[in-house]
């Protein structure tokens, strides 16, 4: 089976659990594909927590989940020594950080000291614990989802944080339809459970390096300095995208181009996943009316095509 065919195959299979929403799911391969970590960004109930469980089955990866809460403490992620009397020495338990794929439902639930325990992490792929580093699994993927900042008991997570996510997305509501088969039908937890998964050991990385190897045009890196300059601009944002943020809108336009099937990057991918992945990193200027993705979104009209 070739790539193409692996991708339709897991996309097939995670829209059965997550129905009416195929925009977003293909955005949470894409994002697995380029290597980075996602945060989904909605109201308690639209199906975060099982889009998480579903991609780690169907791509066949170890799963964790940790509920973040006011008093978790960044230990409860790494884990702890314990001394053993039968050992007669400290044995180190390691915490649900070392999975392949992290959960960490609500994140924004939890205090900022507890937040910055993942950056590490997230950056790295290790974590320190009593001075000793220790290695993470590979692949590591965090998927966060946290609550609207106007919700009670949460904080905002702090910008280092946000810039580690490679992609934010939002569920929404589902369309009329969608709700009604999950009014009607299996429960999706029942679903989940018994999802087989898709991809062997390795087999992973392979989609990974393939997406890596898709082509990049000098043209294409004009177009996408163009988009990061626009953002230096002051017109639209109080400050401008980052390089470490313009290495991640690349890795996600080529994991993009490889799901469409081709290998080369285009205008049309780096524009479908340019909200995605730069609008949480951004802040619009005082007078603009609009959120950040709606602002970007005038921004790729703007800023003229390669």
């Amino acid at each position: 089976m070739d790539a193409q065919q692996k991708l339709k195959s897991l996309l097939n299979q995670l829209n059965t659990v997550l129905v009416g929403k195929p925009v977003q799911v293909q955005d949470c391969v894409v994002c697995l594909l380029a290597g980075g970590h996602l945060l989904i960004e909605d109201v308690p109930g639209v199906g975060k927590t099982t889009l998480a469980h579903a991609l780690a089955r169907t791509f066949g990866l170890q799963f964790s989940r940790v509920q973040f809460t006011a008093d978790l403490m960044p230990s409860d992620l790494s884990g702890v020594s314990v001394f053993e009397r039968s050992k007669e020495a400290f044995v180190f338990h390691p915490g649900p950080v070392f999975a392949q794929v992290l959960l960490a439902d609500e994140i924004n639930r939890a205090s900022p000291k507890t937040q910055s325990a993942l950056l590490e992490a997230m950056e790295e792929k290790q974590v320190t614990v009593e001075g000793e580093t220790r290695a993470l699994p590979s692949p590591f993927f965090v998927i966060a989802t946290q609550n609207p900042h106007d919700q009670l008991g949460t904080y905002a997570l702090p910008e280092s944080q946000l810039d580690r996510f490679l992609m934010r997305i939002s569920l929404g509501y589902p369309d009329r339809a969608s709700e009604r088969s999950l009014l009607d039908g299996t429960d999706r937890r029942d679903m989940v459970d018994h999802l087989p998964p898709l991809l062997a050991p390795g087999e992973l990385a392979q989609l990974q390096q393939a997406a890596m190897r898709v082509h990049l045009s000098a043209p294409l890196l004009d177009y996408v300095q163009d988009l990061m300059a626009a953002t230096r601009s002051g017109r639209w944002f109080l400050q401008g995208l980052s390089p470490r943020a313009g290495v991640a809108l690349v890795r996600a336009a080529r994991a993009q181009a490889l799901m469409a099937g081709r290998d080369y990057v285009a205008p049309d991918d780096v524009q479908a996943i340019l909200p995605q992945t730069v609008a949480h990193r951004l802040i619009p200027v005082s007078d603009a009316g609009r959120g950040a993705v709606e602002q970007v979104r005038a921004m790729i009209e703007a800023v003229p095509l390669p």
